[in-house]
Parts: C-alpha cells; structure tokens; sequence
C-alpha cells in the first residue's frame, strides 16, 4: 500500500506526459488570459501559449512539484514573450502597399474580430486600459500585468521573471507610470478611479 502512495523512482515517459497534461488542462485559460494581456493581439496570444506549453513540456523534468506550476508557467511564458519582443525589433519589415509573397497577389489577413477568445477578453479588460498595456514596454507590461491583473505577490514575480524583489518594484513602478501617462493623454476624460 505506501508504495502505491510514495514512488520508488522517477516517473516514466507516459506518467510525466500524463502530469503535464493534467497541468496544462488546469492552466490553459490562465495562460491564454496572461498571453492576451502580454500580446494585446489574439493571434499572437495564441503563438505565446503554444510556444509556452511547448518549452514547459520540454522541461517538464525540471519542474518542482514543491512550487505552483502556474508560477513557472508564468515565468516561461514571460520569457518566451520577452525574447519574441527582442526578436521582432530586429526583424526585417515590408510595407503592406507592396503585392503578396507571389508578387502578383495582395497580402492577406484573417480576421480576428470574432474570435470568442477576443470577445471574452474584450469584455473583461476595457479598451483604454488593453491599449495602454500595449503601449507599456515588455519588460514592464509583464510585471504590471503579473502584480496587477494575476495578484502575484513581489517575490512570486521576482521568482517568476528570474529578477531581484527591487526590480519588480521599479519595473511595475515605471510601467504603472507608463501606464498612467498613456491613459492621462490618449483618454483625458477618463476618471482617476476608471484609470487603476
């Protein structure tokens, strides 16, 4: 009987396939809702969990049990999210008035505005505060959005982001100003109490 209730050795191939995909059935909405509000697009959004879920698996023998999985979940996604960022400054842009991949077509894009995904997040994180986390840069957007929209304790997300406890503070201090002067001048008409 205690030997059904404490492993003698470490978990076979199908039994840490198994944990992680009870992991990730219990987080998915969780990581799609914090990838939303990372990426302020949907289709990005989507890119973020899948490349997430894919390292996590991927290291999946690394993972703590003693710690939340969500916790570092959080802290792959937010470092997948940040080498992305890093990535894309340094890619090469085409101006959307030139023709397609064929030279002879028009580029073309999905339309993502009925996504249920986007509805459903549209809904619960109001337009003026979705743009302003898009303005806000990577780094600070994902502290402000792991303290103020998950409640991540400072030292969670100091776990989470690999970063001191003082850098939290001033990352989330310095995004929340971000935030702050973004809102105060593209929406002035917005109340201080509509602004946190």
């Amino acid at each position: 009987m205690l030997s059904v209730l404490f492993r003698s050795g470490p978990l076979t191939k199908e039994q840490l396939q198994e944990q992680f995909e009870g992991h990730m059935k219990a987080t998915q909405r969780q990581a799609y809702s914090l990838a939303f509000r990372l990426t302020g697009n949907a289709a990005e959004s989507e890119d973020l969990v899948q490349e997430t879920y894919i390292r996590a698996f991927r290291f999946f023998h690394r993972y703590d049990e003693s710690l939340p999985f969500s916790s570092w979940l959080y802290r792959i996604m937010t470092n997948v999210h940040i080498d992305s960022v890093r990535r894309k400054s340094r890619l090469k842009t085409t101006s959307l008035d030139q023709s397609g991949a064929d030279a002879n077509a028009a580029w073309e894009f999905p339309d993502e505005s009925a996504s249920p995904e986007r509805l459903l997040l549209e809904e619960s994180l109001d337009e003026p505060l979705r743009l302003a986390l898009k303005a806000v840069s990577s780094d600070f957007r994902a502290a402000v959005v792991l303290a103020d929209v998950e409640g991540m304790a400072y030292e969670e997300i100091a776990d989470t982001m690999k970063i001191s406890v003082g850098t939290v503070r001033s990352r989330i201090h310095r995004g929340r100003k971000q935030l702050k002067r973004y809102l105060e001048q593209n929406f002035p008409n917005l109340t201080p109490e509509d602004r946190s």
